[in-house]
């Protein structure tokens, strides 16, 4: 029997690997020789809060469709789960317009409805028991990231 709580490991490993940019984006902050020497052959969007913002969005909207494709589960309370499920993407595209500290800010407050959203899918059945052990882990790592920048 598959036990519905355990993450699948191709989704693990995917979901950490997804972590890669943020990770990066905050090493080239924190580590200035670092960022010299990857901006010797790097344009500027791969590198510090850029690279973490652009990429952020990228997720966000992809977390989107991730969203909408469980919302075409839902049965009683299908308007309520397709509403959910673009609100992401539309607060990317509304909120987050650069790399400033109010778009980093609004970025990771994006990430945390995303997961309160997580959870009601969850709880309503609509998302596998394990999608929210495994969105708590890559969220927490890429709101770390995403706060370096905030730190200066």
């Amino acid at each position: 029997m598959i036990d519905d709580r355990r993450i699948p490991r191709p989704a693990l490993l995917l979901g950490l690997a997804g972590l890669i940019p943020f990770l990066w984006s905050a090493a080239t902050q924190l580590f200035v020789p670092l960022a010299g020497w990857a901006g010797g052959w790097l344009p500027p969007m791969f590198l510090g809060a850029h690279v973490g913002v652009t990429y952020g969005v990228v997720i966000l909207s992809f977390m989107s469709g991730a969203l909408w494709g469980f919302a075409a589960r839902a049965e009683g309370r299908l308007a309520l789960a397709y509403t959910l499920s673009v609100i992401p993407a539309l607060w990317c595209f509304v909120m987050v317009t650069d790399a400033s500290a109010g778009s980093i800010i609004f970025l990771a407050a994006g990430f945390a409805g995303v997961l309160l959203i997580d959870g009601a899918f969850v709880a309503w059945g609509l998302a596998p028991r394990w999608w929210l052990r495994l969105r708590v882990m890559l969220t927490v790592v890429a709101l770390g990231c995403l706060a370096v920048p905030l730190q200066a």
